[in-house]
């Protein structure tokens, strides 16, 4: 017989707690479960068993992107790189993110990273000239006659001729004939074979092979305190404060010098200095500053008129290039005719030149300040500090890192080693393919011949598989040649703490390495490997080809567990207490279906074990049964509710 209440009684069975009760709030009923505060008796059997399951953490994917296996493997997460030819900047390595990311990398010192499918030792440098001049300027010059390869420099009130007979340098004083001549060079141009130098108070010309003797050409009217000087399209450009002057290369020397000629233009702002000078196909490029303001003008030619030289005759200069508030020009140069290179106190720019001589630039490269360009092959080197050190920067101006940008691969190139100022000119010795750069207050420095550096680094970006989940990162594989020299595998965490985790001397087989630091799971990892050349060749270094890492995701594994619950108009506990109602089990499964028709995370309550935990219905199945126990009565049957935890 059904059991009788009355309106004194409590209500027989709560279909839920409170909307704001986090957990299940006790009735006196002996229950064994509860979901979002809805209890049940647990009706386990072999049919229909208490389970728990590791959820699927892992999805089988298929890669179709560039990088064939990446995410095919149903073990291992894996990434690997095997060149580094798109330069340095990145921070992590997301190769799915843009397909240029594949061989970039965040930073390297002392490794050559411009041959497809490698990396290897720069050449080391030498100091060609020691000097404590401030006012170190120089150009590369090159005698086809007795093939013969030079730098021509300035060094304080000297100009002077650097030779190298391997790694051993000579170095020829010219004998400067503008006497009185007490004032330090400020500028300095070849047209080839002829220098032109300025200090404050004259300008020089002279051979720079045959004859060491030199001519006064101009007198500057000093003192002056800037001169800009350059030897371009057959003409020759000087800017001496804020005037411009188109002067005669071939003028003849005099003791005094010629007055100089009337200034092709004159900046309107009398603080203006000009600091550039440089041409391009369609036009001659001047730019300079006053105060936070730096512009570069293009100065084109007039067809219809020519001047005594039989030149025609240069127009008055438009402004091409404004640059933000604060940035200065320090120097402009254009080659091939198409990209140009900014070098400002902020750092480095690459432009494009148009047929009509405008200028469009791109983004900083490099935040460090940079001084001076030159150029050889596809690739713009400049002057710059690598971290604290004096060395250039290599701009591959033939690549570009994403389509159609202005953002170059680029990459620290040669270094004087210990040496803190920021150089100041840069070009090549003569013909050859060796990078020469003055360091102010230290001295000309050279590219060795054939002796590497000591050792070399290259550090990737960080690897974080494009999730940002926590990694267990187990192995790394290198794939170098180290026959001359050895490698070393650092890992580097978030706040760029370093950790040796491999080593491998010279001619030691390299093997795969536990990635033993850091021991805990984390969100991304970067690796550097370190380069040191042979120890028995200096000409010789490691080989470096690529590297796997191998990791395995660490995200908290879910939970599926099914709960097999009685559901029953009329129901007792294991004390006997009865609870339940006609039409009762119709109305819990109902409320559980509205829950999991909503989709959000429900409180899941187990008294057999004292766990709590959230989750998401995931399933539920209601099989209507006969009761096969007194315990239970009415309408019901067996419901499985199986939970994800989350």
């Amino acid at each position: 017989m059904a059991p009788q209440f009355d309106i004194t009684d409590p209500i027989p069975y709560p279909l839920s707690n409170p909307a704001n009760a986090t957990n299940f709030s006790a009735t006196g009923v002996a229950y064994d479960v509860a979901f979002a505060s809805n209890p049940f008796f647990i009706g386990a059997s072999d049919e229909a068993p208490y389970r728990r399951v590791t959820a699927q953490y892992r999805k089988q994917q298929i890669d179709q992107s560039r990088e064939p296996g990446e995410q095919t493997l149903t073990g291992w997460w894996t990434r690997s790189q095997s060149s580094f030819h798109y330069g340095a900047g990145i921070k992590f390595f997301e190769p799915v993110q843009d397909e240029s990311l594949r061989f970039q990398f965040t930073e390297s010192k002392g490794v050559d990273v411009w041959t497809k499918g490698q990396a290897s030792l720069l050449n080391s440098t030498v100091r060609a000239r020691a000097s404590a001049s401030t006012n170190l300027y120089l150009v590369g010059a090159r005698d086809n006659t007795n093939e013969v390869d030079a730098v021509v420099f300035t060094e304080g009130v000297n100009l002077k001729k650097l030779t190298m007979s391997s790694d051993t340098p000579t170095v020829t004083t010219y004998t400067l004939t503008a006497a009185p001549h007490t004032l330090d060079f400020m500028a300095l141009t070849s047209d080839g074979t002829r220098y032109f130098a300025a200090d404050n108070d004259k300008l020089h010309r002279g051979n720079i092979f045959g004859s060491t003797s030199d001519g006064h050409i101009y007198d500057l009217d000093g003192p002056v305190t800037t001169v800009a000087l350059r030897y371009a399209k057959q003409r020759l450009l000087a800017g001496v404060g804020r005037k411009l002057y188109e002067l005669d290369s071939n003028i003849a020397s005099t003791p005094g010098g010629h007055s100089l000629p009337a200034e092709l233009y004159t900046h309107p702002n009398p603080s203006w200095i000009w600091t550039t000078i440089s041409e391009g196909p369609a036009a001659f490029y001047v730019g300079g500053y006053a105060g936070s303001q730096s512009s570069l003008y293009k100065i084109t030619l007039d067809t219809t008129t020519l001047n005594s030289l039989l030149f025609p005759e240069l127009n008055a200069p438009t402004v091409v290039v404004d640059l933000p508030e604060g940035e200065i020009i320090n120097a402009f140069d254009v080659y091939l005719g198409t990209f140009g290179v900014l070098c400002t106190n902020k750092g480095v720019r690459v432009a494009l030149v148009s047929a009509d001589g405008d200028i469009s630039y791109g983004p900083l490269l490099v935040d460090t300040e940079c001084k001076s360009v030159t150029f050889k092959d596809r690739f713009a080197y400049v002057t710059t500090l690598q971290g604290t050190e004096s060395g250039l920067i290599r701009i591959d101006l033939s690549q570009s890192v994403v389509s159609n940008s202005l953002v170059s691969a680029y990459a620290w190139d040669v270094c004087a080693i210990g040496e803190t100022a920021n150089p100041v000119s840069t070009d090549f010795l003569g013909s050859t393919d060796r990078a020469v750069f003055a360091v102010p207050g230290d001295g000309i420095w050279i590219e060795s011949s054939s002796v590497k550096v000591p050792s070399g680094y290259l550090r990737t970006g960080f690897v974080r598989y494009n999730t940002t989940e926590n990694k267990i990162f187990k192995i790394m594989q290198t794939r170098a040649d180290n026959t001359y020299g050895s490698v070393s595998v650092d890992s580097i965490t978030e706040d760029d703490t370093y950790y040796r985790i491999g080593s491998f001397g010279q001619g030691v087989a390299i093997s795969d390495v536990n990635i033993s630091f850091p021991t805990s799971a984390v969100e991304f990892l970067g690796f550097q490997f370190n380069f040191t050349r042979s120890s028995t060749d200096t000409t010789q270094g490691p080989v470096f080809t690529g590297y796997q890492v191998k990791s395995l995701p660490a995200v908290p594994r879910q939970r599926l567990i099914q709960y097999p619950v009685f559901c029953y108009d009329h129901e007792k506990d294991h004390y006997g207490v009865e609870v339940g109602y006609e039409g009762s089990a119709y109305d819990r499964i109902s409320q559980l279906e509205a829950i999991e028709n909503l989709g959000d995370t429900i409180r899941v309550e187990d008294f057999r074990t004292g766990e709590s935990f959230l989750g998401l219905i995931e399933e539920m199945d209601f099989i209507n049964r006969t009761p096969t126990d007194k315990r239970f009565s009415g309408y019901g049957g067996t419901l499985l509710v199986t939970i994800r935890s989350v």
